[in-house]
């Protein structure tokens, strides 16, 4: 799947995601997106549902923390010893006003 933006303050998380071919160099990063960012893009990355269900898709790369990973940026190395596979989700708003 081919993304249209990355959702995260986290440089290290941008490497892993281009090492792993998820995205390449062209794909844009935004850290503090606002729902016209969004709107109706496949996104890869971390965004609270507020904002999550205007997207076409959100995809995360979760990650097995532990305390010690905790409060501070990992390193790629790190990354790559605790990233799990991918999940894409797909929000939907199904009562309340929202908010962008």
């Amino acid at each position: 799947m081919k993304y249209d933006l990355v959702v995260t303050r986290h440089t290290s998380l941008v490497q892993y995601m281009r090492e792993m071919g998820y995205i390449d160099s062209s794909t844009p990063v935004c850290a503090h997106p606002k729902g016209k960012d969004v709107r109706g893009k496949r996104l890869i990355g971390v965004l609270p549902n507020s904002l999550a269900y205007l997207a076409e898709s959100i995809t995360e790369v979760p990650l097995k923390l532990e305390p010690k990973h905790r409060g501070r940026e990992l390193t790629i190395a790190e990354l790559r010893e605790v990233a799990l596979p991918i999940a894409t989700y797909k929000v939907v708003l199904v009562n309340g006003w929202g908010k962008e």
